[in-house]
This record gives structure tokens, sequence and C-alpha cells, in this order.
């Protein structure tokens, strides 16, 4: 018998279905939190120059971790990307240097009394940022009731390194913004090697693959959480990043660099080897092609993650080429995305 018509069956016999709540509706009241977190976050209305991509941006986290067990960790990571693109935003079209020093500061710090010297806008965006990693922080530490009983179904050592190592990557990220961010206002364009060396941090895939570690509900590990922070012994992660940050190059728009983004990789290597904006294409395509390889190798290689986080990182990897395969994902007319989410 088909498994859900015996689900049916089994609840039938224990109450009648006619007594029941339509399970659909439980699909609609999580939806409407979700809409609601975002709508009291005020930032689409409050900080109008920023995309508001709600809706893509769990299109994205679909694409990373797909299995129905995982609805929680795609909840989480679309508010993550959702916020993520409301700061990225400030640091390439909105805020001025010396804004962005102050956000960035306050961000590393991490303390409520950090936004004092903040503009008014930047409170909002750091309260809501500050606010996100509290939520997911209470929800890892309230117990559930469950056949009668509470029980808490996150270890206590769990939410001391999801606070701590959360919080740390929010300020990488920023750190990484701020240094792109000085670039663009100096005129300066780096080196291929000094351009990856933040960009990989920059385009925030560490930061997702966290909040995925974090929330798929797996047993972490000492081993596990050290690779993740250690920048040399990530290859994974690493290779995932490179992906999404290539794939992302080629698809930037040359409106997207004129508003106030840093030169990209296909820039950044004419201006050192004078190639030609073809043959840097190329370039960039053959990086991607070699990255690909070396991911799919360290599948045989000891890295202490589940195979089911593996699987994530993969799926970030795939989920950039699809999107940016006509070019920028974000920059795409509805027409675009529903073309996508039909197919």
């Amino acid at each position: 018998m088909d498994p859900y018509v015996t689900m049916q069956v089994s609840h039938a016999l224990e109450v009648p279905l006619h007594w029941r709540m339509n399970p659909v509706l439980l699909e609609f009241a999580k939806l409407d939190y979700n809409m609601v977190w975002w709508r009291s976050t005020a930032l689409g209305e409050k900080l109008s120059f920023a995309r508001d991509k709600v809706v893509e941006c769990f299109l994205w986290t679909a694409g990373i971790t797909f299995e129905p067990q995982y609805g929680y960790c795609r909840r989480n990571l679309a508010k993550v990307n959702a916020l993520i693109i409301e700061i990225d935003d400030v640091y390439d079209v909105y805020g001025t240097l010396d804004e962005l020093e102050l956000f960035t500061d306050a961000v590393g710090r991490w303390e409520i009394n950090a936004m004092e010297h903040l503009p008014d806008y930047l409170k909002i965006l750091f309260l809501a940022l500050y606010n996100s990693v509290i939520e997911t922080r209470y929800l890892h530490s309230s117990p559930i009731k469950k056949r009668g009983r509470f029980f808490f179904p996150f270890p206590p050592i769990r939410i001391h390194f999801l606070s701590y190592d959360i919080c740390f990557q929010w300020a990488e990220l920023c750190k990484a913004y701020f240094t792109e961010a000085k670039w663009y206002h100096s005129g300066y364009v780096p080196t291929l090697e000094e351009y990856f060396d933040t960009a990989w941090l920059s385009i925030a895939a560490p930061l997702m693959l966290l909040n995925v570690y974090f929330t798929m509900k797996k047993p972490i590990t000492k081993e596990a959480l050290e690779c993740l922070l250690d920048r040399s012994d990530t290859t994974e992660i690493r290779c995932a990043a490179m992906i999404l940050r290539l794939a992302d190059d080629l698809g930037t728009s040359s409106d997207e660099l004129s508003r106030g983004d840093v030169p990209k990789s296909i820039q950044c290597y004419m201006h050192e080897t004078g190639a030609s904006e073809e043959d840097a294409h190329q370039y960039v395509r053959n990086l991607i092609g070699e990255t690909w390889k070396e991911m799919n190798g360290d599948r045989l290689a000891d890295f202490p993650f589940s195979q089911s986080f593996f699987r994530s990182a993969l799926n970030l990897g795939r989920m950039v080429q699809c999107m940016y395969q006509h070019g920028d994902a974000w920059a795409w007319c509805d027409e675009g995305w529903h073309i996508v989410i039909v197919c």
C-alpha cells in the first residue's frame, strides 16, 4: 500500500479524518509564519534600496537541502540568505566607507550596544541580524513536547558552538565585504590571488554551509567544527564556495559592476594577464571544471562530515550552475524565475 494511504488509514482508525485538521492548513501556517518573520523585520520597506528576494532565497535553499526531513534547515537558511542579500547591497550600493567600517566593527563585536554609533538604517539591519541569530539559538535551546514528554532537541554543546561559530562567520563575511568596498572606493584592482582569498568568503558559502551543518540535526563533532573554521583544511567548503563565486562572476551583469561592485575574477584576470574578455571567460569556465574535479575527489577523502552534509555542499554547486546559466540569477525578470521554478 502507498505510504501516504497507509498513514491516512492509521490516522482514520485513531480519529476520524473529518475530525482532524487538514494537513495543508499546517503547511499554510508555516508559510504564513515565515512571511510574518520577513514583514516583522521591515527590511523590505525600510531598506528600499536593497533587493527584496525572499521567494528566490527559499528556492535556493530548496535546491541545497531538498529532502523532506530538512524543512527546518530550509526555513533557517532562507532567512540567512535574505539577510545576506540585504547586507551585500548595503556594502555594494548604499553605505559610505565610514558607515561600512562602523557596521563591520559592530558585527565583529556582536554586542547590542555596538549599534549606538550606527546611522538609523544600519541600526535596523544590525538589529535584524542580531535578533535572527538570537532566535536561532532560542529555537535550539527550547524544549519541545513529544508523546507527552518534554525534551531538548539539541545538546548544550551544540548551542554553544552555534552561538560562537555563527557570529564568527557573520563577522568574517562583513570583513570580506568591507575589503571589497575599500578596493572599489580606492579604484584598486586586486591580483587574482588576492581576489580569490577574499571572494570565496564574500560569496557567503561558508556561512550558508555552517548554518546547514548546525540545522541538519546530525551529531556534531569537534573535528568537523575545526574543519569548518580552519581555512586551510575546509577543502570541500572552499570548493563549493569557489564554484559559487566563479559562476556568479560569469553571470554578473555590467550594471552590477557600474553600481558599485568590485571587479570580478574576469576583470582581475584581464588586468593581470592582458587577456581578452573572451579568454578570461574561458579561463573562469576551466577553473569551474577543475574545482568540480577537486570537489568530487573529496568524496573519497577522510573528512569528518556526514554524507548528508556533503551532498548539501555539492547541491550548492549544482544550484548555482543552474541559476547562473542564463546570466545574473538575481537580476532575472519574474518570467525568468517562473521558467526555472516550473522546470
